[in-house]
């Protein structure tokens, strides 16, 4: 005959109890490690104070530094940079031999094609479909619905730094679209 044990005595986990703990214990892990990197995907990376801007670089990546940069483009010259997001943006010489206050986004707001400056035509024309903008980026010929969208191009400290655009559209006269 077995002898009941006092109220202090509590019996232990049971066999059962105990490998369904374990199991499931080690699936839950597993299923959380997986789940982790696809969750961690979907949540956009921090940007930081967001008061800086985004240093321009040349095809080569080195950053574009203004006084050599001015040195070797003309008056009207626009060159392609690496803007903001890795965009193609271009920079503007003026006619006193500095920078333009802002860049011009090259990506076509039709189907996202590369637009390049047509010096000859003095206008950005884009070859996939015929949308042209104006010096300025405004668009003045179709399919293309959108003017190009704009970045302000600060110079710090002889480099150019690009910010976001986010006042009145000097060239339409509305709020900006890419905003």
């Amino acid at each position: 005959m077995t002898q009941l044990s006092s109220a202090s005595d509590v019996p232990s986990m049971g066999r059962r109890q105990f490998m369904n703990l374990l199991t499931f214990g080690s699936v839950g892990g597993v299923v959380a490690g997986a789940l982790f990197p696809v969750v961690n995907y979907f949540i956009p990376p921090s940007t930081g104070g967001g008061s800086g801007g985004v240093t321009a670089k040349d095809a080569l990546g080195n950053d574009i530094v203004v006084s050599e940069y001015l040195k070797t483009h003309l008056a009207g010259d626009r060159t392609l940079a690496q803007g903001i997001k890795g965009d193609p943006t271009y920079l503007v010489v003026t006619n006193d031999q500095a920078l333009e206050s802002y860049g011009i986004n090259a990506i076509c707001t039709h189907l996202g094609c590369v637009v390049p400056w047509n010096a000859a035509e003095n206008k950005f024309m884009c070859p996939c479909h015929g949308s042209q903008y104006d010096a300025t980026g405004k668009v003045v010929r179709g399919p293309a619905p959108k003017s190009l969208a704009l970045a302000h191009a600060d110079v710090v400290d002889d480099k150019v730094s690009f910010t976001k655009w986010t006042e009145e559209d000097f060239r339409t006269g509305e709020d900006p679209w890419w905003a």
